[in-house]
């Protein structure tokens, strides 16, 4: 092996993949290495749009920052973005090449591993090293025909593999040796290291099972990673936040949860404000008492809606904002807020025009062209109580179809220039909309939400401290990289996992 790359497998979905990842990401860059990280297809609504304004998943954005190197659509050569229970949008290299089912793509995917085989090449040549990172599992032996991501992936990079398994589900033994079990020989010898992941207790009790996996399999383990509460953003569709409540501030904030919602990290930030109580709300009563409320993001704008209507969410929503409730939509969230969606191509629905929440006045207009972007603006006052914002800069990006055209009612917050204006909101300046991703990561607009929110539910005003005031999220994702780091250092055999990294086990 070529001592270039060490690949990350798992038993299964959800065992640690991504975040052992980020954290080897991170471990490598202290230690002196210029590291990147590769996952050849990752499916997930949350995706991100790098410099050049091409999609790639987040999982990798993360793992780039654990690095300390820029996202770049080479990390993560083909995204899915589920559409429907059946279809997926596959975009490749941070464009869409358009929707396929599950068999289609089962049947179109080998035509990808000679884009895959040389974007990984390219990649691997700028850097001193390379964790990659598997989807599931390897011993998916139904999968294995077209295989893009698991044991092809590690043939293609000729990389060592570690393959970690969750102790906390339970099982782990087995799982380890199943899958190890239900490998061809030659993917098989590529296994150089086990791990058990998510462990809580002492690891003497572990010992002899280690031995004996060891003994069975004749792999080393190489480490036992305990549970740990670095907080890394996670993968949406297995995410645990949409059933936790965050924080325990005087101010309740719910987070309509979309069936398909995407890009949900957005709200990280603000749910770790000190002032801040925030729930994912899934039922009307979930909005019961909410002080803000936010629509989100989501890959099918129109039929969330729809949806959205069917559980009985919609009429809670406008009550909110007719009585004077803060109400804020981010990109899918903004798009129902306004009077009429269209959609006459069928770009995300079977329906072809649906009536929007009518709080703002603008419709929508969906279109195959996508807008991905970084994009950088200005607050442009808008509501009195932002006033004090206004000229401020903000940056973050834009994932969306559709384009927005606005009536004479309609007023604006945010100035993000070319191709216009973005960020609308009412004439009382309650309801508020933006394309804009991100938007809380630097704190301003947190905290001014969060004043706004006490003053009229009426509580005193604060004069925020540093310790009251809203997280800055690059200082934060920093701190909880090293943390993440530190807990996987102390607890992997990192001689060993250097001595594979180099192929020399």
């Amino acid at each position: 092996m070529r001592g270039k790359s060490i690949m990350l497998q798992g038993t299964g979905s959800s065992v640690g993949k991504s975040l052992l990842a980020a954290a080897l990401c991170r471990i490598f860059r202290q230690d002196g290495l210029r590291v990147a990280p590769f996952k050849a297809q990752n499916m997930a609504l949350n995706s991100f749009a790098t410099k050049e304004g091409l999609e790639m998943g987040r999982a990798q954005v993360v793992q780039a920052q654990a690095a300390g190197v820029e996202p770049s659509v080479e990390m993560n050569p083909i995204l899915l973005k589920p559409t429907s229970d059946k279809k997926s949008q596959v975009i490749a290299l941070g464009k869409p090449l358009g929707n396929m089912s599950a068999v289609e793509y089962h049947h179109y995917k080998p035509n990808l591993r000679r884009l895959v085989k040389d974007t990984y090449d390219r990649l691997e040549a700028k850097y001193d090293a390379v964790v990659i990172e598997g989807a599931g599992s390897p011993a998916e032996i139904n999968l294995r025909e077209g295989d893009l991501v698991n044991m092809w992936m590690a043939g293609a990079a000729d990389a060592p593999v570690l393959l970690a398994g969750d102790i906390d589900r339970g099982g782990v033994f087995a799982a380890l040796y199943g899958t190890v079990m239900l490998l061809q020989p030659e993917e098989r010898s590529r296994i150089k290291g086990l791990i058990i992941n998510k462990f809580r207790g002492d690891v003497r009790i572990l010992e002899p099972g280690l031995r004996m996996i060891e003994d069975k399999l004749g792999i080393p383990v190489v480490g036992v990673v305990p549970w740990t509460d670095a907080d890394i953003e996670d993968e949406d569709s297995v995410s645990q936040r949409f059933n936790a409540v965050s924080g325990s501030g005087e101010i309740a904030v719910s987070v309509v949860r979309l069936k398909h919602i995407s890009n949900f990290t957005d709200f990280q930030a603000l749910s770790l404000h000190p002032g801040v109580t925030l729930k994912y709300a899934q039922r009307p009563r979930d909005l019961e008492g909410a002080d803000i409320i936010i629509l989100p993001g989501t890959k099918n704008t129109i039929d969330d809606l729809i949806d959205l209507k069917n559980r009985d969410m919609l009429a809670p929503i406008v009550r909110h904002a007719r009585a004077g409730g803060l109400l804020l939509g981010v990109c899918g969230g903004y798009q129902m807020l306004g009077q009429l969606l269209r959609d006459p191509q069928g770009v995300e629905s079977a329906a072809r025009e649906v009536a929007g929440l009518g709080l703002l006045d603008m419709e929508v207009t969906f279109a195959p062209d996508k807008r991905t972007v970084q994009a950088e603006g200005a607050l442009c006052g808008g509501p009195e109580w932002l006033k004090a914002l206004a000229g401020e800069s903000i940056e973050g990006y834009e994932i969306h179809s559709g384009v927005n055209t606005f009536g004479e009612g309609a007023r604006f917050w945010m100035d993000l220039g070319a191709p216009g204006i973005d960020g609308a909101c009412n004439a009382a300046g309650n309801v508020l909309g933006t394309y804009l991703h991100g938007l809380f990561d630097d704190g301003r607009l947190a905290d001014a939400l969060v004043k706004r929110a006490r003053r009229l539910k009426g509580l005193p005003e604060q004069a925020l401290t540093a310790e009251q005031a809203a997280v800055n999220m690059r200082a934060y994702r920093e701190q909880q990289f090293d943390l993440l780091a530190k807990v996987v250092r102390e607890s992997l055999d990192m001689e060993k996992v250097y001595g594979i990294l180099r192929g020399e086990m």
